[in-house]
């Protein structure tokens, strides 16, 4: 190819891809939009732990299909998504727990922030947290036909002067981020500026949607703003969601089992993750007469034990924010701790899990579509164990992750046959031993084919690259470190290479 047309090619391929450089902060600026649901509450009260891996500039209260306030006129509404239609029919409202909720668990935190700033930086003050909440478009599923101090919020951020991106978490509906476009729209769109500020939204949004909440991204953001990015999870979530038991494979269901969360979360560590709701913990969410799974009666009726894990669906649109070293912030079909997905076939700017995107199984010994986030639980629970501890602990007394680097580029060019050493370190900041594993991430590379990782499990490995690799495919390779403290920590780098002719 010509010179100048792989230029234009490689700026439109960095132009598509859903990760484009971080705040001027260094990390990534995000804002959460949630309708309370009881999953909701506990994968905030998770994220409150890690507040401190990412810049949160907006918490906003919405509606979805499943919750809603009502306008208080007594209107009454029907759902606009047919399972909800049929289950709820015409209501005035919807099991809704109310806007104060975030201001609760963040009071909560702030009792245990003088503990986590002892073990990591970053932690913002409650103060501020409690400064970023506003109350979005509530009053009905998919309402967006007005300004609210939320959409106003979502407004201001797209239309600031920092350039990077704005991660958009959609844990209830879209209807928030739609209404806060749709102003954008309405103010610009007749004017001059209208493209640059089309351009210039388009380029900062990332929406990370768990499931389509309400219709309101079909009917109004994909026609309207087609450039905007979307991280679509439709499947692999639900390892963290309420159908876990059918998901996880049963070798790592004891995660996720009533003994692990008692022993690690909800006992003894705090006035936060006491109040996490787990099954049977007698615990009632308020405003949602739907919310049951704190009486152990119901519990048993589901097959529960008491303080199994209930649900943290939405967990993965911070989890994919994360910096542990597996590089898939540059590109989300790389996978790591929020998934793996793929660019859409139709859309360019959307990529998507679904039943074409499977990781392999160990366990079952079958390709899951639910693997590519299910392979992640062992080290996202045991992180989970380690910040309980830090709410509670000195630093002397808690685990914190090891560090990991490599000796060499983390993208290789190689060629077919050529043996290609593999070299990294870890260190520990609590003087653990560490253990090294090197593995190929088959699915996340284009070449078809297993490598043979020579002393996989020594901080220098090697590899040869396969004679009929072609040129242009790609091989991941994950460094894999983990230390040997209590609950054992780890992190990663990821090697790319990349085979030329």
């Amino acid at each position: 190819m010509h010179k100048t047309g792989l230029l234009v090619l490689l700026g439109f391929l960095i132009a598509l891809s859903p990760a484009v450089g971080q705040s001027t902060s260094g990390k990534p600026r995000t804002i959460v939009t949630t309708d309370g649901e009881v999953d909701d509450v506990d994968t905030f009260i998770r994220m409150l732990l890690y507040s401190n891996e990412f810049d949160i500039v907006g918490l906003v209260y919405s509606s979805s299909q499943w919750h809603y306030k009502g306008d208080g006129k007594g209107t009454r509404f029907t759902s606009e998504m047919p399972n909800t239609a049929k289950r709820y029919g015409e209501r005035t409202e919807l099991r809704w727990p109310g806007t104060t909720w975030m201001e609760d668990y963040i009071d909560k935190y702030a009792k245990v922030y003088p503990t986590l700033i002892k073990h990591a930086k970053g932690y913002p003050t409650p103060e501020h947290l409690l400064s970023l909440i506003r109350v979005g478009n509530i009053d009905f599923e998919g309402e967006m036909s007005r300004d609210t101090k939320g959409s106003e919020l979502i407004k201001k951020i797209l239309l600031d002067t920092d350039p990077s991106p704005v991660y958009l978490q959609i844990w209830g509906g879209t209807n928030t981020v739609a209404r806060a476009l749709k102003s954008i729209e309405d103010q610009y769109r007749n004017t001059p500026s209208w493209p640059t500020i089309a351009k210039k939204v388009s380029d900062k949004a990332i929406i990370y949607a768990v499931l389509d909440q309400d219709a309101t991204y079909q009917k109004y953001v994909a026609p309207n703003w087609p450039h905007i990015k979307v991280l679509y999870n439709s499947d692999q979530f639900w390892s963290f969601a309420y159908l876990w038991p059918r998901v996880v494979p049963s070798e790592l269901q004891p995660y996720l089992g009533g003994k692990w969360f008692f022993e690690h979360i909800k006992s003894g560590h705090g006035p936060l993750l006491s109040s996490y709701y787990l099954w049977g913990d007698g615990q009632k969410l308020p405003g949602d007469p739907e919310h049951t799974h704190g009486d152990m009666e119901e519990a048993k009726k589901y097959n529960r034990s008491q303080y199994d894990f209930i649900s943290e669906g939405d967990s993965p649109a911070y989890f994919y924010l994360i910096d542990v070293g597996l590089r898939s912030m540059e590109a989300i079909s790389y996978g790591g701790w929020g998934g793996r997905m793929v660019q859409s076939k139709t859309n360019p700017y959307r990529w998507e899990d679904g039943k074409q995107v499977t990781d392999y199984d160990p366990y079952t010994k079958k390709n899951e579509t639910a693997y590519p986030q299910t392979r992640w639980i062992p080290a996202l629970q045991n992180d989970f164990a380690a910040r309980a501890d830090w709410c509670v602990k000195p630093y002397k007394e808690a685990n914190h992750p090891p560090t990991v680097k490599l000796n060499h580029a983390r993208n290789l060019t190689v060629k077919p046959g050529q043996l290609i050493t593999l070299s990294g370190s870890g260190t520990d900041p609590d003087n653990d031993k560490v253990n090294y594993r090197w593995w190929q991430y088959e699915e996340a590379g284009t070449y078809a084919g297993q490598i043979s990782i020579k002393h996989a499990d020594q901080p220098k490995a090697s590899i040869t690259i396969p004679k009929d690799a072609e040129a242009g495919k790609t091989i991941h390779l994950i460094l894999e470190v983990s230390d040997q403290g209590t609950p054992s920590l780890t992190r990663y780098q990821r090697v790319i290479a990349t085979v030329a002719n």
